[in-house]
C-alpha cells in the first residue's frame, strides 16, 4: 500500500522502516484496502509533499491535520487540492482571504498549492491518509510517530526552518522544536469554525520577516491561475 520514501528523505527513516510501528502502520492500510474502503489521496500521492520538497530545500514547514476525505481532492499537500477541482474547501478560501489581506495576493481560479512546495514549503498533515467520507478515521494509527520524526529532523537542520502552526492540533507538535535558530509561527486554524480567530494572523508575511532576517528568500504566495 504505502509507496516507497522519496529519497532525499529516506536516510532519515531506516530505522522506523523496519520497526513494529511502521509495520503495523502498513498492516492497517493493507487492511483497510483488503475491506474495500477508499484510502486518500491515492497510493502515490501518500508522501506527495515529501516528494515535492526535498529535505535539502525545506525552509518552512507548515502543518496540517490530514487528507481532505473527498475522492479527488487530496494530492499530499496539505491544504491543497487538485488543479481540476471547481468547489474549494471552505479552508482553502479563508487561506486565500488572508493571503490577499496579509500579503496582497489576488484570489486564483484554483487551489493547486504545489508553487508553494516547490519554494520549500514542507505541506506536511500530521496524518498522511484518511478513509473517503471519514474525517480523522486513519488518526492514531501511527502516522504520527513519522511526523514527528520529520518534526526532528528539521529541528536538527542547521539552517533555519519556519514552522507554521495552525491550530490546536498542530500545536502539539511544538515542543518538538527546540533549536533556537528556528521560528515557530502558531494561529488558529483557517476552518469556518475557528477562521474568526485566523483572519488578521497576519502569518504570511511573518513567515517572510523570519525568512529573510537570516538572508534567506521569502515566498512568493502568490498562486497563479491556470
Amino acid at each position: 500500500m504505502l509507496p516507497p520514501i522519496p529519497s532525499s528523505w529516506y536516510q532519515f527513516f531506516t530505522e522506523q522502516i523496519n520497526g513494529n510501528n511502521f509495520r503495523a502502520l502498513e498492516t492497517f492500510l493493507d487492511r483497510e484496502a483488503e475491506a474495500g474502503e477508499t484510502i486518500l489521496p491515492p497510493s502515490q500521492d501518500i508522501f506527495g509533499a515529501l516528494e515535492a520538497t526535498p529535505y535539502e530545500q525545506v525552509n518552512v514547514l507548515l502543518l496540517g491535520q490530514d487528507p481532505y476525505h473527498t475522492p479527488g481532492m487530496a494530492h499530499g499537500l496539505c491544504f491543497s487540492v487538485r488543479p481540476d477541482v471547481p468547489v474549494l474547501p471552505r479552508s482553502l478560501r479563508n487561506i486565500y482571504r488572508e493571503l490577499r489581506e496579509d500579503v496582497g495576493c489576488s484570489v486564483p481560479n484554483n487551489g493547486c498549492l504545489e508553487p508553494w512546495a516547490r519554494q520549500g514549503v514542507l505541506m506536511l498533515n500530521a496524518v498522511l491518509t484518511v478513509r473517503a467520507h471519514a474525517a480523522n478515521s486513519h488518526r492514531g494509527r501511527g502516522w504520527e510517530a513519522v511526523t514527528d520524526r520529520i518534526f526532528a529532523v528539521l529541528n536538527a537542520k542547521p539552517s533555519r526552518v519556519v514552522f507554521l502552526l495552525w491550530g490546536a492540533e498542530a500545536k502539539k507538535k511544538q515542543s518538538l522544536i527546540t533549536n533556537a535558530q528556528h521560528v515557530v509561527i502558531s494561529c488558529a486554524h483557517p476552518s469556518p469554525l475557528s477562521a474568526r480567530k485566523f483572519f488578521g494572523s497576519r502569518c504570511f508575511s511573518q513567515v517572510n520577516r523570519a525568512l529573510t532576517e537570516v538572508h534567506l528568500k521569502p515566498i512568493d504566495w502568490q498562486i497563479p491561475d491556470l
